[in-house]
């Protein structure tokens, strides 16, 4: 079996986004070398690229290289930086890419990111949309924008790109964490103004009525940060199960996903064995604290209903529309 992979080739980002989940205290990368040992090790089928800008690896050229040679399939997500700065050879590289939009209007996104950050994405879609590459939005569904997930959809569909949202989980900070009744408002605008590709979050899939409800994370996907670490979702706390390395990687696959935080992403809480929602996400249950718990965005826990109006889009073999928990509409 083939896995697919999300790596964070740095932590270092010219940007400084106040919701943002990397380290940014300590500068991590992950070396050409070390990608060519993930890729002896394991079956590696897909690769996507996250966490800080990629572009600002020094290696990232020849990484890039060397995965297109192996013929691995590749994904970036940018805040418009690295879209902008590769050659042509270098971005058809990639199969897909995403830009990181939070907000549907110039000023906002700008007051939240740094002046000019709109127009470089406006900027990035456009070009990689001029070389055939398939564009979505990246969009953080938080406290600060979880009533624009109507706008955020209107601002896709007028730039012809998908539009990928991921629930905000509190790494660094609760600032933007969502209450109950903020994540439903804005999951249900979404899905009621966008067509859906995929939704592989849990606990709004159980509520679609979808079967399949636990999480790809630990199961589908293996997850290296950039400090070499290897861990089965981005959002996982380092506390409590230690996590193996790059440098530990001698044998198959089924190795680390035998291992204890691996082994926790994957267990289904008791207390939500007969439950819809299967215990949901199980990252943002070990950031809660309490791993035994129901999703804290459970319905079912609560004796309440959530009506969800959505109606599925044709079939789009996005790379990463079902290997982390997340949802894409068009």
């Amino acid at each position: 079996m083939g896995y697919s992979v999300g790596i964070g080739l740095t932590n270092d980002c010219d940007l400084h986004c106040a919701h943002c989940y990397r380290d940014v205290l300590n500068v991590s990368a992950i070396s050409l070398a070390q990608v060519r040992q993930i890729c002896e090790a394991l079956p590696v089928d897909a690769m996507g690229m996250g966490t800080g800008e990629n572009g600002l690896h020094p290696e990232f050229p020849e990484i890039v290289r060397y995965l297109h040679r192996r013929g691995v399939r590749l994904s970036v997500a940018s805040n418009g930086y690295t879209l902008m700065s590769l050659t042509d050879e270098l971005l058809l590289a990639f199969r897909d890419v995403e830009v990181s939009i939070d907000f549907p209007s110039e000023p906002e996104q700008d007051a939240f990111r740094t002046a000019g950050n709109w127009a470089l994405v406006q900027a990035a879609m456009e070009r990689c949309q001029r070389l055939g590459i398939e564009v979505s939005i990246l969009a953080t569904l938080m406290t600060a924008n979880f009533d624009r997930m109507s706008e955020m959809v209107a601002l896709a569909r007028r730039n012809r790109v998908n539009l990928r949202v991921n629930a905000y989980q509190p790494v660094r900070t609760d600032r933007f964490r969502l209450s109950y009744a903020q994540f439903w408002r804005g999951y249900c605008d979404l899905l009621a103004a966008g067509e859906v590709v995929s939704c592989s979050e849990p606990v709004v899939r159980a509520v679609m009525g979808l079967d399949g409800v636990e999480s790809p994370c630990a199961r589908r996907s293996i997850r290296f940060n950039p400090r070499g670490q290897i861990i089965p979702c981005v959002y996982w706390p380092m506390d409590g199960y230690p996590a193996p390395r790059i440098a530990d990687l001698a044998g198959p696959g089924e190795a680390i996903m035998e291992s204890g935080a691996f082994r926790a992403a994957r267990a289904t809480p008791a207390a939500a064995a007969f439950c819809p929602c299967r215990g949901g996400c199980a990252s943002r249950r070990a950031l809660l604290g309490d791993l035994d718990a129901h999703d804290d965005y459970c319905p079912w826990v609560r004796g309440d209903h959530i009506q969800l109006d959505w109606h599925p889009a044709p079939a789009k073999n996005l790379m990463r529309s079902g290997n982390v928990c997340t949802t894409v509409v068009v």
